[in-house]
């Protein structure tokens, strides 16, 4: 299990408001058909809100943990491109955002991530979907993944990391939400490359190679950090943070189709 216990001090009102930027979900049908809506317990009362598009039982589930000032509304028109693949996707949001209840803070981004974990795989064994779970987190949602993936990876099966950051404090400058508290050391600055260190299962790394919000040596140090003799780095030619998916299409599908589809022709323990 990883420790969260010194990272309370980042549950600042500075630091919530400069690194989270929240929306609601203020339109919209709501599922389209063929998706479904969940609404999932997390502590202190709140709801976290998820959308579950794909009904493929015996195919790859990924679990989505979207960027900052994104809503899980917001893939709706990418979600048929992962169905079309066989691919069943999960797209999740955060406290505040979407349809969720409450407000974001570190923590309780973390936390949320675990119980929204349990829920899904309660839900997919309840349901009878039987394929691999791959956990999967762009831009801010790679700290929720890689939550998952420190703390439960005997539980999944692979681990997609797409625009994510290595440290935490070159995030906080890059925000504004500064000064630094002193209780991050070095160890906790280490944040997402403390968490990849561990993990041994397949895995994915995707960066655009110039990215101007985190740029692509985090990715290249998440790439080197992560110790799975199953790894790959797809770099996206001439992208930034904002358009890689653009820029790279066929690559970004082939590179994520390419992991899902190596964990059914081998399963693991997971």
């Amino acid at each position: 299990m990883t420790d969260r216990s010194n990272l309370t001090c980042l549950d600042t009102p500075l630091v919530s408001e400069r690194l989270f930027h929240p929306r609601p979900e203020v339109s919209g049908p709501g599922a389209r058909p063929g998706s479904r809506d969940f609404l999932i317990p997390v502590t202190g009362g709140d709801v976290v809100g998820a959308r579950f598009h794909g009904e493929n039982r015996e195919g790859p589930h990924i679990l989505f943990f979207h960027g900052n000032g994104e809503i899980a509304a917001d893939y709706d028109d990418l979600a048929p491109v992962y169905t079309g693949l066989g691919l069943n996707f999960i797209v999740t949001d955060y406290r505040g955002y979407g349809r969720s209840s409450g407000f974001p803070t570190v923590s309780a981004m973390l936390g949320d991530a675990r119980d929204i974990f349990f829920f899904f795989r309660d839900f997919l064994a309840r349901e009878s979907f039987s394929g691999p779970l791959v956990v999967m987190g762009r831009s801010l949602g790679s700290a929720s993944a890689l939550e998952i993936a420190a703390a439960f990876q005997d539980r999944i099966d692979g681990l997609i990391i797409e625009s994510g950051f290595a440290r935490i404090v070159p995030l906080l400058h890059l925000v504004g939400a500064t000064p630094i508290p002193p209780e991050i050391t070095e160890k906790e600055d280490r944040f997402n490359l403390s968490r990849i260190s561990t993990f041994e299962k397949p895995a994915l790394i995707i960066h655009a190679e110039h990215d101007h919000i985190i740029p692509l040596s985090d990715g290249e140090a998440l790439f080197a950090a992560c110790p799975s003799r199953e790894k790959s780095f797809l770099k996206i030619a001439g992208a930034n943070h904002n358009d890689l998916f653009l820029c790279g299409f066929r690559a970004y599908m082939e590179a994520v189709f390419g992991l899902t589809r190596r964990l059914i022709a081998s399963p693991s323990s997971g």
